[in-house]
Formats: structure tokens, sequence, C-alpha cells
């Protein structure tokens, strides 16, 4: 799958720097992501359960806009 990177105004990310560390970031991820939920599912874990975990933790990251707006 290949990502669409849109910036904060909602146009498509062209730095080719900035394309590759993204595309890097997302290989990597994906891997780990796949290794956990193997992990997980081979020791008893119940997918639907270890999904819905995977998901939270994606939905409770912190903004770094955020906590630096808190400084």
């Amino acid at each position: 799958m290949t990502a669409q990177w849109l910036g904060a105004d909602g146009k498509p990310i062209s730095c080719r720097d900035k394309l590759k560390v993204l595309a890097e970031n997302h290989a990597e991820l994906a891997q780990t992501l796949q290794d956990v939920f193997e992990d997980a599912v081979l020791m008893g874990v119940d997918e639907a359960a270890m999904r819905e975990l995977l998901v939270a933790m994606v939905r409770d990251l912190e903004s770094p806009r955020r906590a630096r707006a808190a400084e």
C-alpha cells in the first residue's frame, strides 16, 4: 500500500527527502505492528481484541503540536 502524505494545508507532501523518511517510517511501523499482532495472536490473544488495542493506541497518540503549545 502506498500512502498519500498530505500536509496540514491538505496538499500532498512533495519534498523527496520528507517522502523518503515517511516511506521508511511507514514500512518500519507496518512490520513492527505485524510482528506485535502475530506474537499476540500466537500467544492466545483474541484477534479482534488485539486489533482494538492497536486502534486505541493510535487514537491515543499525543500530537506534537499540542505538546509544544503547552510549553
